[in-house]
């Protein structure tokens, strides 16, 4: 044990080395070429350095910095712009309950608490998602941390520690709430609403909606189930699992680290991230790159990852997707069976995206057939043609098609149904085979 801590901390500090490294050979690059001296030479070499740097520091230093909120004012009928304010209600050591609070703006009938996932980036991927729905909804978001600036003193934190922050979390809301779970957190926030509806069934949200999540991962293989299904336990701990070196807080924590993960994810996509870079170092050179532009946006956010606890990481890989606990209906909390037939008065939701190579189309729409409490005429699926993984929750298709019929879905189960002349759209939604409308254009293909 001794051993492989040591190995593990050593691997974990190569991995920053190799970060910190890169980051000051792009400063330096861009502090070298960006010389007066060198803008009489004739040639565009320095130009194409200089740029180089710039976008080689400006991304590795991304890798290690929490990105911002940085919502938005909102908008009013009344012509005002609302201010908003990021607040946290519930702090605990791995993650924060944190409200969006807009200034000076009445209770919304519609509260909404967004399940962010805990697999490698921040809570602010959602910031979109968030943005969107603030004009119409009151907003939470489970706002997860970092494992390596958590002290191993704080013990622990495994899928049946996040499904407790849920129920804790959707508790201290209270009943009136409309839970959205997206990608990863959707088979725990399945399981955080059967413990309610078992132990506290006045504390349940009125709705829950799951997007993109891998209820059932063998429903529809995917590469990110494939690999699962490939690797051991034992190939996945010896060769992902790092411990947390001594620049963090969190040192000696066993993690599986965001920049292993960034590296599988950049995997997945090589030849588009190469793309976009490329086309970037060359705008960057001809004067044409701006600190606001797509690419800047899309990755400082993409980029910007967190390291998960390693008993989360392996937890959710041998319980969620080896051995299908919650597609069984077998997962238990602290030994105790979690029977998700015990949801009755839940109105369910999923959307899935036709394109969606993370979580494929079936994977999620497998929580309705789970569900055998809750009532037909309380269950609805969306089928979204055209769309990724990232399209159902951040892009066009979420924005122009999935959102209002998320909205509408909130509406038809609450006790106070939201009063707007927008027409709703609710009713005659399909699964499969909706061709009713053209399909959004995916802002990115790039999974997240």
């Amino acid at each position: 044990m001794v051993y492989k801590g040591a190995r593990g901390m050593l691997s974990y500090d190569a991995m920053e080395t190799l970060r910190n490294t890169n980051e000051w050979m792009g400063a330096s690059a861009r502090a070298m070429a960006s010389y007066p001296l060198f803008a009489m030479i004739p040639s565009p070499f320095f130009k194409v350095m200089s740029a180089w740097g710039r976008v080689t520091e400006r991304s590795f230093a991304r890798m290690v910095i929490k990105p911002d909120w940085e919502i938005p004012p909102i908008p009013s009928a009344d012509g005002q712009d609302h201010l908003v304010y990021v607040e946290p209600v519930i702090r605990r050591p791995f993650g924060s309950l944190v409200h969006f609070r807009v200034a000076r703006r009445e209770p919304m009938a519609r509260r909404v608490l967004l399940v962010a996932p805990m697999s490698g980036h921040y809570a602010t991927l959602l910031r979109s998602t968030v943005t969107s729905l603030l004009p119409d909804c009151d907003v939470w978001v489970t706002d997860w941390h970092n494992a390596r600036d958590i002290p191993v003193s704080e013990g622990k934190f495994d899928v049946e520690d996040y499904t407790r922050y849920l129920v804790d979390f959707m508790k201290h809301l209270g009943p009136d709430l409309h839970v959205v779970a997206v990608c990863q957190p959707a088979p725990l926030a399945l399981v955080a609403t059967a413990m309610l509806a078992e132990d506290e069934p006045a504390a349940q949200p009125r709705t829950l909606t799951l997007i993109g999540g891998p209820i059932d991962p063998d429903a529809a293989a995917t590469e990110v189930t494939d690999f699962g299904n490939r690797m051991t336990m034992g190939e996945l701990e010896h060769l992902f699992i790092q411990q947390v070196g001594f620049k963090y807080r969190g040192v000696g924590r066993m993690v599986y680290p965001g920049l292993a993960q960034l590296t599988s994810f950049i995997a997945m996509n090589a030849e588009t991230h190469a793309r976009a870079f490329r086309d970037k170092i060359v705008a960057e050179a001809k004067g044409e790159g701006s600190e606001g532009d797509k690419h800047n946006k899309f990755y400082d956010e993409y980029l910007a990852v967190m390291d998960m606890t390693a008993e989360f990481y392996l937890s959710t890989v041998e319980r969620v997707f080896k051995k299908c606990e919650i597609a069984g209906n077998r997962f238990t909390v602290e030994g105790r069976a979690v029977d998700i037939g015990k949801i009755r008065d839940v109105a369910v939701m999923t959307v899935e995206g036709a394109n969606d190579d993370i979580s494929a189309p079936g994977q999620c729409v497998a929580a309705l057939k789970l569900c055998s409490g809750v009532p037909e005429k309380k269950k609805a699926q969306h089928l979204e043609p055209g769309a990724g993984h990232y399209g159902i929750f951040a892009g066009k298709s979420w924005r122009i098609n999935i959102r209002p019929l998320v909205l509408d879905f909130m509406d038809e189960h609450s006790q106070h149904p939201e009063q707007t002349s927008r027409p709703k759209r609710l009713r005659g939604m399909t699964g499969p085979g909706d061709t009713r409308r053209d399909p959004a254009e995916e802002d990115s293909k790039i999974a997240v």
